[in-house]
């Protein structure tokens, strides 16, 4: 990830914390270009470091956000297939 790809997540980070609530998706679809595996990996970085500063809710709707996001890129197992694929290796 280059420097400058970074910056440009860390300001839609920006972004989407100070945007009103439950306008999160718009500022998202403004940017598709950044909506990706960066994005995410970004996003759980900043919520650990927000975690560390005593700042739990911005930790909290990072997490959210970069799970969903996670989710939606198909990064992010869902809990059905993740038991499926056990029980299939039993």
């Amino acid at each position: 990830m280059t420097e400058q790809r970074q910056q440009l997540y860390f300001n839609l980070i920006d972004e989407l914390l100070k945007c009103p609530n439950g306008q999160e998706p718009e500022v998202l679809e403004s940017k598709p270009e950044l909506i990706d595996s960066g994005l995410v990996e970004t996003m759980l970085q900043v919520a650990t470091m927000f975690a560390h500063e005593g700042n739990q809710d911005g930790a909290q709707f990072l997490f959210f956000v970069g799970r969903e996001l996670a989710k939606q890129l198909g990064l992010y197992p869902e809990v059905s297939e993740v038991s499926t694929e056990v029980s299939n290796k039993e």
